[in-house]
């Protein structure tokens, strides 16, 4: 572990300035050549994580063996092997190292880091789940600690990309972001989702002064209502300002829902606009075609974030199973009566197209060592989620949140069907 008594300062006198940002040193081979990398993964089958994104770099855009990233694999740490693991055959096939431990899947067993960036995959495998809350206690902070361990041993550091949120727990992910701010690597985290695509294609204009915001998502709480919050978050965080933070989050069931309605807390219009861009949602009109009793059977078993930031906008993540089996986002605009809503489409399907576009972020971010949206979209995303679940397990309390005075700016890093989009993906 690196310890937080570590400056950066002492850090910068210790390293070259080669050493410290390897993706930017000069290379031996060719420009164009691939940068090695390595991945630290929970477990690699089927479908998994490991397999959707690290697949990518061994086989290519969509896994079918034509144009990838601009990577290579060298080596693979994982923490489980399952029934059905393809790690071993894959290593064989592709000829990278499989390693017994972080530092050795960095370093290949020497005194330099031998990869230009880390993936680090702490999702699926089976962990146990914290007692209050249920949620899972995946390994990311070992991982990430193990990681950063081999770069002090070295005296080198390189890009980390920490799949989906920080932690389970909002002060691991506080410290392991500002770990890579002290000690000057690039961090890019999170979902899939800000970069899927977007029907009809939607980029809300920087500086956009927005009234009053809902995502809709599904699944579980946790598991997926990460998703949702980083769906959410990419399309408010280009509001007036910027991102300022988050005051209070309060996880709202049953007829709670209801009352939150009543209380102007959340819009039924902003509910129906995000439904009506879902090729999937079948009922029609909430208003219209479904009785009193049938709403509240619906909108009975979901549950609603409801987060208020420190700017004073008030918004709402939308738990709807049963009603909803995909992401989608409304907004209301200052000056607009009619809101402006999108889908976000997922490739549901092989190759599941959409960690492409995640994996192109991370690509970019190994090149150049600048990371394509900011970390503290993630810190943010990772203590609401954390407040959430607390919310739940203490029967929908509203929780303040102090500690989630986290402001930054978004970028303008292009979604799966953006006009910029250098990668085009049809599904």
């Amino acid at each position: 572990m690196i310890h937080s008594a570590i400056s950066r300062r002492d850090w910068l006198a210790t390293c070259s300035t080669a050493t410290l940002a390897p993706w930017a040193a000069p290379l031996v081979a060719a420009a164009d050549d691939p940068l090695p990398v390595t991945a630290v993964v929970t477990e690699y089958r089927t479908n998994s994580h490991a397999d959707v994104i690290v697949g990518k770099i061994l086989e290519g855009w969509q896994q079918d063996g034509g144009p990838g990233p601009n990577l290579k694999l060298v080596s693979l740490y994982t923490d489980q092997v399952p029934e059905g693991d393809l790690s071993r055959g894959l290593a064989k096939k592709h000829g990278f190292r499989l390693t017994p431990t972080i530092d050795e899947a960095l370093t290949l067993g020497t005194d330099q880091l031998q990869v230009r960036g880390v993936l680090s995959i702490g999702e699926h495998g089976r962990y146990p789940h914290t007692a209050r809350t249920r949620q899972v206690q995946y390994p990311r902070l070992r991982f990430f600690e193990q990681i950063v361990s081999a770069m002090e041993r070295v005296g080198q550091v390189a890009p980390i990309f920490n799949d989906k949120h920080f932690s389970y727990r909002w002060r691991d992910g506080r410290y392991m972001v500002d770990t890579a701010r002290q000690l000057g690597f690039p961090l890019m985290a999170g979902s899939s989702l800000p970069v899927a695509w977007r029907l009809p294609g939607l980029e809300l204009p920087a500086n956009s002064e927005i009234e009053s915001a809902l995502t809709i998502g599904y699944g579980g709480l946790e598991s997926y209502g990460f998703h949702a919050l980083e769906t959410h978050q990419c399309m408010i965080e280009r509001r007036r300002g910027g991102e300022t933070g988050t005051r209070s989050v309060q996880a709202v069931q049953g007829d709670a829902i209801w009352q939150a309605e009543a209380d102007g807390r959340w819009s039924r219009k902003l509910l129906q606009a995000a439904l009506d861009t879902l090729p999937s949602y079948k009922p029609g009109p909430i208003k219209d075609t479904l009785t009193e009793a049938e709403q509240r059977g619906y909108l009975s078993r979901p549950t609603f974030y409801l987060i208020d930031s420190r700017d004073g906008l008030q918004s709402t993540v939308a738990m709807i199973n049963g009603l909803a089996g995909q992401f989608a986002f409304a907004a209301k605009l200052k000056g607009q009566e009619k809101p402006v809503a999108t889908w976000f489409k997922l490739q549901e399907v092989q190759p599941f197209s959409h960690f492409a576009y995640l994996l192109r972020g991370i690509t970019h971010m190994i090149h150049t060592g600048q990371p394509a949206y900011p970390a503290e979209r993630t810190l943010l995303t990772t203590g609401i989620l954390d407040r959430v679940m607390q919310s739940v397990a203490a029967g929908g309390k509203p929780l303040k949140t102090p500690e989630l005075n986290i402001s930054y700016r978004g970028t303008d890093w292009p979604y799966a069907n953006h006009p910029r989009s250098p990668l085009k993906i049809e599904i």
